[in-house]
């Protein structure tokens, strides 16, 4: 592929985010990041996987006696989310130097703003079908499924806004908003592909 292209990937809770971006680097023959960001941010920085982990999408504190993954301790001293915010920013900014790829979540599309070979996209669907998509997966009770949902979808807003001073799920604030439901997972991968073809983006 000639074209470095970023697809920045937000989404709902149960939206088929993380299913779309791997079909999309599956058509597209490209990395895919979402977890695996979590672990080379931890290789960058030198912490612990686990407490990129533990902050991933939330604002939390943390000692840094716990997080050195050498052991080293420092029990007065404190790492705000904002700092391992940083550091994971770091890392979004050398995987689209090094492009393509599709990166999921941890508001990529903002940090990754005077880029102009991103394509940001947020995927939703009804909370009926999300929380039975989330109860299957999950083998849990609808109910459960749709608490999970909106408490899930309530921490990734405030972690977003938080960090962004923007607004997340809101339409002005993407190149395309799409219910996954609609087309489903592949024909979703597919209508995007199609969008950043259109868009000069592909």
């Amino acid at each position: 592929m000639d074209k470095k292209i970023i697809i920045n990937i937000g989404r709902q809770f149960g939206g088929g985010g993380n299913s779309v971006a791997a079909e999309l680097g599956r058509k597209l023959g490209i990395p895919v990041y979402d977890k695996e960001l979590i672990r080379k941010a931890a290789q960058d920085s030198g912490f612990s996987k686990e407490l990129f982990e533990e902050s991933d999408e939330k604002k939390r504190f943390f000692s840094l006696s716990s997080i050195f993954a050498n052991g080293f301790s420092e029990t007065e001293n404190y790492m705000s989310d904002r700092g391992l915010f940083k550091m994971q920013s770091h890392t979004i900014m050398n995987i689209a130097e090094q492009g393509p790829a599709v990166i999921v979540g941890r508001c990529s599309d903002y940090i990754l703003r005077e880029n102009d070979c991103t394509l940001n996209v947020f995927l939703t669907s009804p909370l009926e079908i999300r929380a039975a998509r989330i109860a299957e997966r999950a083998g849990i009770s609808l109910d459960e499924a749709t608490r999970l949902a909106e408490e899930k979808d309530k921490k990734r807003a405030e972690y977003y806004n938080y960090y962004t001073f923007g607004n997340w799920g809101v339409a002005s604030t993407y190149d395309l908003c799409i219910d996954s439901s609609i087309l489903g997972i592949e024909g979703t991968a597919d209508f995007i592909i199609d969008f950043a073809r259109k868009s000069g983006r592909l």
